[in-house]
């Protein structure tokens, strides 16, 4: 199973048009950077803003209280896995 991740954003570059290239973002959490593209956001983000990663795109504009939320629900989740030996490799969404 593969998820999206919350990710702050450090960086906007703008692309040449706003509809059909938006551009890309640098984003990092939890010691990971990563450039991502931003057709599939539902607004384009400001420095500082978090937005939902799933493969290779940011898929939706997160305050920073939606955020912690999501990655405290996620680390619970890795938590329960992990106490019953669950947790899943990360092989599997590479």
């Amino acid at each position: 199973m593969c998820l999206a991740v919350p990710m702050q954003v450090v960086e906007v570059r703008k692309g040449s048009d706003e509809l059909f290239d938006p551009g890309v973002a640098l984003v990092a959490g939890d010691g990971i950077s990563r450039e991502v593209r931003l057709e599939m956001v539902d607004r384009i983000p400001v420095v500082g803003e978090y937005v939902i990663i799933h493969a290779g795109f940011a898929i939706r504009t997160l305050t920073e209280e939606e955020a912690a939320y999501n990655l405290s629900l996620m680390q619970r989740m890795a938590e329960v896995l992990e106490q019953e030996g669950r947790l899943p490799g990360a092989s599997e969404c590479s």
